[in-house]
């Protein structure tokens, strides 16, 4: 694709603006030095509009807008089940498990674990954590980003590694996750217009050739691909092993969705650093409209490709290709967007990935070191894990066709496990630390024989299927374990009282449950 100069300029504005931007709000007061609250947790500063911004931003990468659009290609709006599933999870994160970690007081997902069975389970899961991070999050972002920026603007892929990596350390280094946080704004406005802006040209030009505009567009593609319109999946459908039926709705997407916005770093911890539980709520349900709107963006297009690009050999070309029929100027504000969303993510991730190394492994082994020793511990992990994530990237990820699906199925080996022990450690008392290792390496354990053993079995269900084997053991493993000691059962040093938690939330928050709920009801009525 060839890019005009105003194209160049709109690119090179943003990336000059948001650097600025990211140096200004990372500024500090006159004699006042960054603390570990303010590097990790943003001084816990955050307003609701930051927070649910920077939910959004840390999450949608170029594995979501390349992938997911070549997914509406190939099966249609069923994916979106992966989005719209995502809101209704976020209004549950925030009534029933913010407030939880926020009575704790934690920076760090493990430090929680820690908290509520004990050291091992915490340092087991923060070196999980820092592994999958580093080698499978980070480098499929930089992995994803470059072919995406080669595919679209020739750029070579050493250059693109190089450019998203540098530009990422450049507005989120100094500041933490206070600079991360308040410039995803820009990045969410940005990814918002520009996706916008791609799906309604695409359905206008659908509709010109009927002398209508989007609209027409939107009716001719509704009638010209009815297939690509259907949210619950047959099994006679091709994609069926993807999104088998309604597993998706009952089964293991409920698993997976609970472990990523509920329990996963790098995206808790914006909720962790606002202002109060309240304006951590409020955030978090602005997140999920967004989730809401998120197939007019990643989604939509790539249906759309299937009429104006009909002949594609891969599905994932869907995006790039359609950018090559957006007038100049869009493409630059469109190109922006996708930038955006890559390094969002990969600031969010860098600044999870020190937060975790420099909380739970190094002050461990490293005790009553000075705040300012552990924000430049901090900083020096972040650049050495960019390093790492460029330099593993094309090892790791460039002999599959399918860089999506390496994420899926690694991380699903694990997930049904983690949402089991936090789970059990939030709501049942009598669970212990040995069923929380139990159900975490049962995880891995039983995900790999039923991979190895039934390849035929359906992704999600065998999410759903391994988390049901793991609570069940994770259960059992504790009542054993409370029946040898004569009734007491070894929990935790610090058990969750949830009697004592305040789950009510307020009108606001309340409100907008209400409105996400009836608005998936609309949505998956309409196109059942």
């Amino acid at each position: 694709m060839q890019l005009a100069a105003i194209d160049l300029a709109i690119i090179f504005s943003y990336v000059a603006i948001l650097i600025t931007i990211g140096y200004l709000v990372s500024r500090e007061k006159e004699n006042h030095e960054k603390n570990t609250s303010d590097y990790f947790l943003a001084g816990k500063g955050l307003p609701w509009w930051a927070v649910g911004a920077s939910l959004i931003a840390a999450n949608i990468s170029a594995e979501q807008i390349i992938g997911m659009s070549g997914s509406g290609y190939a099966i249609g709006l069923a994916i979106a089940s992966y989005e719209w599933m995502a809101a209704i999870t976020l209004i549950l994160v925030g009534k029933y498990f913010l407030p939880v970690f926020v009575r704790k007081g934690i920076y760090t997902m493990p430090q929680f674990l820690e908290q509520r069975y004990d050291s091992r389970v915490k340092v087991v899961l923060a070196i999980f954590w820092l592994g999958v991070y580093v080698f499978v999050n980070l480098t499929s972002v930089l992995w994803l980003g470059a072919l995406a920026i080669n595919a679209i603007a020739g750029v070579d892929l050493l250059f693109g590694l190089l450019f998203l990596g540098l530009f990422s350390a450049a507005y989120s280094l100094y500041g933490g996750l206070k600079a991360v946080a308040l410039t995803d704004i820009i990045q969410v406005v940005l990814l918002v217009i520009g996706g916008l802006v791609l799906s309604w040209l695409a359905l206008d030009q659908i509709g010109a050739a009927s002398g209508g505009g989007v609209l027409a567009g939107f009716s001719e593609l509704t009638r010209a691909a009815p297939e690509k319109f259907d949210m619950i999946l047959s099994k006679d459908n091709p994609h069926y092993m993807s999104l088998p039926g309604l597993s998706v709705l009952l089964g293991g997407m409920w698993v997976v969705n609970f472990a990523y916005w509920g329990f996963n770093q790098y995206i808790i911890q914006r909720a962790l650093g606002a202002k109060s539980i309240e304006e951590g709520q409020k955030g978090i349900a602005f997140a999920a409209y967004l989730k809401l709107l998120m197939p007019l963006i990643v989604v939509l297009p790539g249906i759309a490709a299937v009429i104006l690009l009909p002949q594609l050999e891969r599905p994932d070309q869907a995006y790039p290709q359609l950018m090559n029929l957006m007038p100049s100027g869009f493409k630059g504000l469109i190109f922006a967007a996708l930038v955006a969303a890559i390094v969002s993510s990969l600031a969010s991730m860098t600044n999870s990935i020190s937060t975790i190394f420099t909380m739970d492994i190094y002050s461990r082994y490293q005790p009553g070191r000075s705040e300012k020793h552990y924000v430049r511990v901090g900083r020096v992990v972040a650049i050495v894990s960019l390093v790492l994530g460029m330099t593993c990237a094309q090892p790791l990820l460039g002999q599959f066709d399918q860089a999506f699906q390496y994420i899926q199925e690694f991380t699903g080996f694990f997930t049904p496990g983690i949402t089991v022990l936090f789970l059990l450690g939030v709501f049942w008392p009598k669970a212990t630390a040995d069923s929380a290792l139990v159900a975490g390496i049962g995880s891995a354990a039983l995900s790999s024989v039923f991979w190895y053993w039934w390849p035929e079995l359906p992704f999600m269900d065998r999410i759903g299927m391994v988390f049901l084997f793991c609570l069940s053991a994770a259960i059992a493993t504790s009542l054993w374990q409370g029946r040898r000691r004569d009734g007491t059962t070894p929990v935790a040093s610090e058990v969750i009282a949830v009697g004592e938690i305040n789950f009510a939330t307020g009108q606001t928050f309340n409100l907008a449950a209400v409105g996400v709920t009836l608005i998936l009801i609309a949505l998956y009525t309409t196109w059942w």
